[in-house]
């Protein structure tokens, strides 16, 4: 079934994890989650394609996995913190691939993070462009009253 659009589909380079997102990838999730076992990460180098059989996935990820590319995998479904793990089998740091995702080198990529990180100008949600951001005040300071409200039963 294809994907149901969003306002925030749009946002350059950017796949939001929503509910429809988590259902979609539940095979590739299931599968970097079980490389949190020793015995799991052997069995997977040892014969990768054959150790994928073990999930529900869809050819497209099957191969996204295979071929590492990690923006396809959370395009599919996969969540940045699990498809981390296989990075991590593989003996990579979080900023390889985050710096692989974005098409720098990991010096490029913290020198941009240390500076600041990446520019909102072009980075922008196309449909959200122009609005100003909504107020969350409200909702703060009413969570704040609730909590103290808490407090003070207790």
């Amino acid at each position: 079934m294809p994907r149901a659009q969003h306002d925030y589909d749009d946002i350059p380079g950017t796949f939001v994890f929503d509910a429809e997102r988590s259902r979609q990838g539940y095979g590739i999730n299931m599968f970097c989650m079980s490389l949190m076992k020793d015995e799991n990460r052997k069995a997977f180098k040892a014969n990768e394609a054959e150790y994928l059989k073990k999930f529900n996935l869809t050819p497209e990820q099957t191969d996204a996995i295979l071929k590492r590319d990690y923006n396809r995998m959370l395009e599919l479904g996969g969540n940045i913190y699990f498809t981390a793990k296989l990075g991590a089998t593989d003996g990579h740091s979080f900023q390889h691939l985050a710096a692989l995702m974005t098409g720098s080198s990991q010096q490029d990529y913290a020198a941009m993070m240390l500076s600041g990180g990446r520019s909102v100008e072009g980075n922008r949600s196309k449909s959200g462009k122009g609005k100003p951001a909504k107020s969350k005040s409200k909702s703060k300071s009413k969570s704040k009253s609730k909590s103290k409200s808490s407090a003070k039963r207790k």
